[in-house]
């Protein structure tokens, strides 16, 4: 599957969205501190000494100094953040699922942990089998629930739902044709999808699945599809090669053009159609909860990691903030803070680390370390 220069993976959350404890002191709804992420304020209002000699030369108003300049663009230094609290979403450190709403589970086994996510108090891992993989469901009471070849996973903001995909590959490692996609809350809800490749769950909104999926194994183009479970899944004609969805389902992201160097994005109504604005400068692959910031990487993706991680304005897509280092995950935390799983390059000690959209400042959510780490949904 060849979505993007480099192959889109959904965990969301990790989008997927896996969320990745131990953090310091850190007040709840606080900001990380600013750090260098701001300007150095300009200098105060000058004082202005009063002559008892009267001159008819007429003098210039004193300025108002402008308001402190904030940078939009910050380089993360690891080693150099404070130590904040634990990230509020799930997240994997070794193999235990900590963060929230449940306590710490720790994944079975021995297999590679490839993403992580809550349902209730349950936790659920994508782990290796073979050439393959399987989804484990770790309930709380301690039973393991296995559900093989799923792939990506998404869960709702509240918990209390999980989409998953699970699709096969032959002895070479190569996507076959068709995929079937789970709902589960209290109970599980499933349909096949045939003759379909690339399927990845975006979104669950009001009880209906979004995914998207492609008519052919060269992933030149891709469709959106909202699925209500008991009905067949409906093409949703107006986003052409989605590449995110909005939580509550009116605005989605679409790539509409890709190279072997670059891409495009647009943000766009799905009712309409309508493209609200467009970028060649990043490409969105998700949105804060309340949809007013879209999360977005390098137009080109290639090799270990991005290099810039982005927030942009959904009213006209001017950028809020990009940070600069090396990115593995990108995923929202809340309206204000994004996540991100960052390192230093391969084999380098990695942080989850909380940055505020509005000023750039970012703090470690989980301590400088090395061993498994993973953002979860």
């Amino acid at each position: 599957m060849a979505r993007t220069n480099r192959q889109l993976v959904v965990l969301i959350a990790a989008i997927a969205v896996a969320a990745v404890a131990i953090g310091g002191a850190f007040a709840y709804g606080q900001d990380p501190e600013a750090g260098d992420a701001a300007a150095a304020p300009l200098s105060g209002t000058p004082s202005t000494t009063a002559s008892t000699t009267p001159s008819n030369t007429p003098t210039t108003p004193t300025a108002t100094p402008s308001p402190t300049a904030t940078k939009v663009k910050t380089t993360v230094n690891l080693a150099k953040l404070p130590q904040g609290r634990a990230p509020q979403v799930p997240y994997l450190v070794g193999r235990t699922v900590m963060g929230g709403a449940g306590g710490d589970v720790k994944i079975p086994g021995t297999e590679q942990i490839q993403a992580v996510a809550r349902l209730g108090q349950d936790a659920m891992a994508i782990v290796s089998k073979g050439a393959g993989t399987e989804l484990l469901k770790i309930e709380n009471t301690g039973e393991v629930r296995r559900t093989p070849d799923v792939t990506q996973i998404l869960t709702a903001d509240d918990g209390n739902a999980a989409v998953y995909v699970a699709s096969r590959t032959n002895e070479n490692g190569e996507e076959l044709a068709g995929a079937t996609v789970y709902l589960e809350t209290s109970e599980v809800q499933k349909i096949s999808i045939p003759d379909r490749y690339g399927v990845m769950p975006l979104g669950y909104v009001d009880g209906k699945v979004y995914f998207s999926a492609q008519t052919t194994q060269d992933g030149s183009a891709w469709a959106l599809y909202e699925w209500t479970p008991g009905a067949k899944p409906v093409a949703i004609k107006t986003v052409a090669n989605p590449t995110g969805v909005t939580a509550d389902g009116t605005m989605a992201a679409s790539m509409s053009t890709l190279t072997d160097s670059s891409s495009c994005s647009n943000a766009i109504e799905v009712a309409t159609g309508k493209r609200l604005w467009r970028t060649c400068d990043y490409q969105i692959h998700g949105f804060t909860p309340d949809g007013a910031t879209a999360i977005a990487a390098p137009a080109y993706q290639d090799g270990y990691g991005d290099g810039v991680a982005a927030a942009l304005d959904m009213t006209k897509g001017d950028l809020l903030h990009e940070w600069s280092g090396v990115f593995r995950q990108t995923v929202a935390e809340d309206d204000q803070h994004l996540l991100l799983l960052a390192d230093d390059g391969e084999e380098t000690p990695a942080s989850i680390i909380r940055c505020t959209i509005t000023t750039g400042a970012c703090e470690l959510a989980t301590p400088l370390a090395k061993g498994e780490l993973l953002i979860g949904t």
